[in-house]
Formats: structure tokens, sequence, C-alpha cells
């Protein structure tokens, strides 16, 4: 006989090998848009992160604690050393404040080499970071930090 064709059994076979290969498909493609999620927001947690460094960086030393960023004379938020909300303890001599944006959790401290106070200080250790959710619930976190000198400090008097 010469008949040209498939059988069923064929047909069912090849349709059984192209349905695998379109799962796997699909299943890579739902893996790299998660992977391009996640990279989109850790760049943009990132820039959150940087600018708010940058920043408390351009300020003048006395108002280091303030966070009036663009200094239009109202505070945009406050830094605070008393062990709330995500302050972690009370009077350790790190002030935080925090936002979110976009989904973005930022979250700024100054830390005060000595004392709770700006001019008593020779050093402040500036640190950001930014927490967030990956599409797989993942929490993710970037962080950037920087340390600033006193200009002002001259040091302990040698006088008692």
């Amino acid at each position: 006989m010469g008949s040209a064709g498939f059988t069923l059994v064929e047909s069912m076979v090849a349709l059984v090998v192209l349905s695998i290969g379109i799962i796997g498909t699909i299943g890579m493609c739902e893996w790299a848009q998660r992977g391009l999620q996640r990279g989109a927001l850790t760049t943009t947690a990132l820039a959150l992160a940087e600018s708010r460094l940058e920043a408390k960086r351009s300020l003048p030393w006395d108002q280091l604690l303030a966070d009036d960023l663009d200094q239009d004379g109202t505070l945009e938020s406050s830094m605070r050393d008393d062990g709330l909300l995500d302050d972690r303890a009370s009077g350790d001599g790190i002030f935080t404040s925090s936002l979110t944006r976009s989904n973005i959790r930022l979250v700024w401290t100054v830390e005060l080499n000595r004392g709770n106070q700006p001019g008593a200080a020779s050093l402040a250790s500036i640190e950001a970071r930014a927490i967030f959710m990956t599409l797989g619930g993942q929490e993710r976190e970037v962080r950037v930090r920087t340390i600033r000198a006193n200009p002002r400090y001259v040091g302990l008097s040698s006088l008692s």
C-alpha cells in the first residue's frame, strides 16, 4: 500500500512533545520576567538610597539631623532616636527616619560618634537602606553607607 500520512498515535506523540516544549518556554519567560522585575526594583531602590545619602551629605553639618532636603524651611520628615518605628533602641545615638515610595521602604540613619548633638561629634556615619519585595515574595535590601567629618570639630580640650 502506498498511503502516505501519519497515524493517530504519531500525531498524539508529536502533540505531547510540542506541549512539553511550549510549557518549558512559558516557564522560562516567567523566570525571565521575574529577573527583569527584580533588576528594575533593585536599580530603583539603589537610586533612592544613593539620592538620600547624597542629600544628607550635601546638608550643612548643623542640619544633619533635620530632613529639610529642599531647604524651604519645612521638614519633610524628622529623624529620631526614640526606639520607635525603624529606630532600634532609644538613646543609642543612632537617629533614624524612613519613607515608602513605589513599594520600596527607604530607611536612613545618622550615627554620631560621640553624644547626641551634631556639634559635639567629630564624625557621622550615614546609611541608607532600601527594602522591597520581589514578585516571588522575597524580601531584598540594598544598603549604601558613608562617613562624614565635622568641619568645625577641633578635638577635645586638654584643659581640665
